[in-house]
């Protein structure tokens, strides 16, 4: 899914990728529903603003958890989740008339089902689509540089976060057992035991015989959606210099690393994601200067 959502990345920055008004310095991304980038403004305080904007969005998660505001944060996750879904299917559909109408359209069906009926194929085939869609807004107000500045000072949040405060994790926890909605994929699985478990249960259910209610342990592996969507910006940043196969590059090196994680991870153990990302991201990024 990850691997699937850079590719996507890929192809939505690409569909966004700007065009010049004849006779002016004027620059247009075409991203709809007033996402437009404003002209001249620096990469550098562009960064300095998402992280304002990031630490801000922490603490007001972390207070409203204390809150219980369970009702607010559905809803902000459901106006967040339209944006990223229509702006992703816009591209998609943008040599149509009206594409914006239809994509949004498209996208509050899928929100409602991935926000209120908690279906998981929805949610993660939704995940897919949201980063690419929100990466698109982000990517017309950065550099290379100011996106790698990005992802180092994420990747130090993240490792403080998980590592040494530990809220993370209860972010994540409260987001699924609370306010029933995860931002980033969710893979719930069954370990072997409980697996052997099930299927004679099933097998006995079949033969009419009965079987004794018993509680099974669900086990789930998730990924955040910032570890998704931080590689779909340095992907898209790189593509107006480098090509489709720059960024390509970049996806791979971020789904590399991403892989040898999972491999050398331990079950049970949760792990910040994005410093091994950012690894692989400036590993690609180095072969992408080698080589283009």
């Amino acid at each position: 899914m990850f691997v699937v959502a850079q590719l996507i990345g890929i192809y939505v920055a690409n569909a966004y990728q700007p065009d010049i008004v004849p006779g002016t310095n004027q620059t247009i991304y075409n991203i709809p529903y007033g996402f437009e980038p404003p002209q001249d403004i620096s990469p550098q305080t562009t960064t300095f603003s998402i992280v304002i904007a990031l630490a801000i969005a922490v603490s007001l998660m972390l207070l409203l958890m204390k809150l219980k505001a369970e009702t607010f944060l559905r809803l902000w996750f459901f106006v967040v989740v339209i944006i990223g879904l229509a702006i992703a299917i816009n591209a998609f559909l943008i040599d149509f008339q009206y594409s914006s109408w239809i994509a949004l359209a498209i996208a509050i069906p899928l929100a409602i089902l991935k926000i209120f009926k908690r279906d998981i194929i929805a949610h993660n085939f939704t995940e897919i689509l949201i980063y690419p869609g929100i990466a698109t807004v982000f990517i017309p107000l950065l550099n290379i540089w100011a996106t790698v500045a990005l992802l180092l000072v994420i990747s130090a949040y993240d490792m403080y976060a998980v590592w040494h405060a530990g809220f993370m994790q209860k972010m994540a926890k409260y987001q699924i057992e609370k306010v029933r909605v995860f931002s980033g994929f969710f893979v719930p699985y069954l370990n072997k035991k409980d697996r052997i478990a099930l299927k004679k249960a099933k097998a006995l259910q079949k033969k009419g015989k009965k079987v004794k209610g018993k509680k099974v342990a669900v086990n789930v592996a998730i990924l955040g959606g910032g570890d998704v969507v931080f590689p779909i910006i340095l992907a898209g940043v790189v593509l107006p210099i480098y090509g489709i196969f720059g960024s390509l590059i970049i996806a791979a090196g971020a789904s590399i690393a991403l892989a040898l994680l999972f491999l050398r991870s331990e079950k049970g153990k949760a792990y910040p994601a994005m410093p091994f990302i950012t690894a692989g991201c400036l590993v690609a990024l180095g072969i992408v200067y080698l080589l283009l």
